[in-house]
C-alpha cells in the first residue's frame, strides 16, 4: 500500500504555476530566457571560436618529442628530421594575405551574428508584449463580460416577472434568455482566450509546460514615438539590425572576394627547429664534424604559379553574392519605409478609434445616469435601466479594445524604428 501511494505521488504531474509579471518584467525575461534569444547567444558564442580559429595560423606553434633511434649505417630521418634524442619545432604563419582576408571575414560573420543576436532580442520582446497585452486585455473583456452576463439576468428576471404579470409577450423573454446565453458565451469566450494566451505567454518566456504568465497591470511604461514618418523611417534605417546584419554580410563577401584573389600572392612562414644528436646515430662516420647541439632559424617562402581556376571561380562566386546582398540591402530599405509608412498608418487609425471609443463610451455613461435618476423618480423602468447598463458595458468593451490597439501600435512602430528595447528598460 505505501509502495502504490508513493508511485502515485511520483507519477502524478507537477501543479502548473502561474507567474505573474509586469510588462517590464516579462520583457526583461525574455531577453534573458527565450529559446529563440538563447539560440542565437549560442550561434554567436560559437562565431566567436571560429575568429580564434582563423587566427590559429598566425600564432607561433611549439612542438617538442623526440626521434630517438639506433641507426646501423647512414643515419637516415625519422618523419623528415635526423635522428636525435631531443628535438623542438616552432611554425608561424608570418605573412600570408589569403589567410589574412579569411580572418577579417571571420570577425566580420561574427560580428554580423551580433546584431543577429539583437535582432532575436527585439522580436522576443516584441512578441512578448503583444502576447502579454492580447493576455491582459483578453483577462480585462472577460471581467467586464461577466458583468454583462450579470446584468443580462438581472434584465431577464425582470423580463420572466412581466411576462407572468401580463405586461409582456413571452417571446420578449426570450429575446432576454438569449441575451443572457449570448452573453455567458462571450465571457466563456474571454475566458479561454486568456486561459491560451497566459500557457503561450509562459512558454515563451521559458516557464515549464502546463505554467501560466498572468500580465499584472502596473509599472507600464508610456513610450513616445517619432515625431513623423520621415525621422522614424530615419531611425528605422539607422537602428534597423536587419540592414546591419545585411551590410555585415557585404562586407564579409568582400573580405571573401580579396581573400580568394590574395592565393595568388606569395606566403612566408616562420620556422625555428632545434636537435640533440647523439654520437651512436653514426653522424661521426659520415659526416665531417659531429655537433650535439643544433639550431636552425628561418622563413618558408612559397611563390605560387598556377593555382588552377578554383581561385579565380570562387571570387566570382563571391561577387555574385556581393550583388545579391546589395539587392537584398536596398530591398530592405523599402520594406522598412513601407512597414513604417503603414505602422504610423494603423497607429493613427487606433488614435481616432480609441477617441471615437471615449467618446461613445461618455454618451452611454450619460444616458444611463439620466435613465437611473428617472427610474428613482418612479418615471423609467428597471429593464430600460438594465439595457442602458448592458450598452453600456459594450461600450466599455470596446474602450478596452480600442485602448489595447493603440498600445499595440506604439510597441510595433517603437520595434520599427528600434526604440523598443530602451523603452521597456
Amino acid at each position: 500500500m505505501r509502495f502504490l501511494a508513493a508511485f502515485a505521488l511520483v507519477c502524478l504531474p507537477a501543479a502548473a504555476e502561474v507567474h505573474t509579471l509586469t510588462l517590464r518584467q516579462a520583457a526583461a525575461r525574455a531577453m534573458a530566457q527565450s529559446p529563440g534569444v538563447l539560440l542565437a547567444r549560442i550561434d554567436e558564442q560559437a562565431a566567436a571560436q571560429q575568429v580564434h580559429v582563423a587566427r590559429d595560423a598566425f600564432i607561433p606553434k611549439v612542438f617538442a618529442g623526440s626521434g630517438l633511434a639506433y641507426s646501423y649505417g647512414f643515419p637516415m630521418s625519422i618523419e623528415g628530421s635526423a635522428p636525435s634524442v631531443f628535438q623542438a619545432r616552432a611554425v608561424s604563419s608570418v605573412y600570408n594575405r589569403s589567410r589574412s582576408y579569411a580572418l577579417a571575414q571571420t570577425r566580420e560573420a561574427a560580428r554580423g551574428l551580433a546584431f543577429l543576436t539583437q535582432a532575436r532580442s527585439e522580436d522576443a520582446v516584441l512578441r512578448t508584449i503583444q502576447l502579454w497585452l492580447d493576455a491582459e486585455h483578453a483577462a480585462r473583456s472577460a471581467e467586464a463580460a461577466s458583468g454583462q452576463v450579470e446584468t443580462a439576468g438581472k434584465l431577464e428576471a425582470v423580463t420572466r416577472s412581466r411576462v407572468e404579470g401580463g405586461t409582456e409577450l413571452p417571446i420578449e423573454l426570450r429575446k432576454a434568455v438569449l441575451e443572457t446565453a449570448k452573453a455567458r458565451q462571450r465571457a466563456q469566450a474571454f475566458e479561454s482566450q486568456r486561459d491560451v494566451l497566459e500557457a503561450t505567454l509562459a512558454t515563451l518566456l521559458g516557464y515549464e509546460p502546463g505554467d501560466r504568465a498572468r500580465p499584472l497591470s502596473g509599472d507600464r511604461p508610456l513610450p513616445g514615438v517619432p515625431d513623423s514618418e520621415e525621422a522614424a523611417r530615419t531611425q528605422a534605417w539607422t537602428q534597423s539590425k536587419e540592414l546591419r546584419k545585411l551590410e555585415s554580410d557585404l562586407l564579409a563577401k568582400e573580405l571573401s572576394v580579396r581573400s580568394a584573389r590574395a592565393t595568388r600572392l606569395p606566403t612566408l612562414d616562420l620556422v625555428a627547429q632545434y636537435g640533440l644528436f647523439a654520437k651512436f646515430n653514426n653522424y661521426e662516420d659520415y659526416f665531417n664534424r659531429f655537433q650535439r647541439n643544433n639550431a636552425q632559424l628561418g622563413v618558408s617562402i612559397t611563390v605560387p604559379l598556377y593555382l588552377g581556376p578554383a581561385a579565380s571561380a570562387q571570387a566570382t562566386i563571391a561577387t555574385l553574392e556581393a550583388s545579391r546582398l546589395r539587392t537584398q540591402i536596398q530591398a530592405a530599405r523599402n520594406d522598412i519605409a513601407v512597414s513604417v509608412n503603414e505602422d504610423f498608418a494603423l497607429l493613427r487609425r487606433a488614435q481616432t478609434a480609441l477617441e471615437v471609443a471615449r467618446l461613445d463610451l461618455d454618451v452611454a455613461r450619460e444616458s444611463l445616469n439620466l435613465l437611473m435618476k428617472r427610474h428613482e423618480m418612479g418615471e423609467g423602468t428597471l429593464a430600460e435601466v438594465e439595457s442602458a447598463r448592458r450598452l453600456e458595458s459594450e461600450k466599455w468593451l470596446a474602450w478596452l479594445t480600442a485602448q489595447h490597439d493603440i498600445e499595440s501600435a506604439r510597441f510595433a512602430l517603437l520595434y520599427r524604428t528600434g526604440s523598443l528595447l530602451a523603452a521597456v528598460r
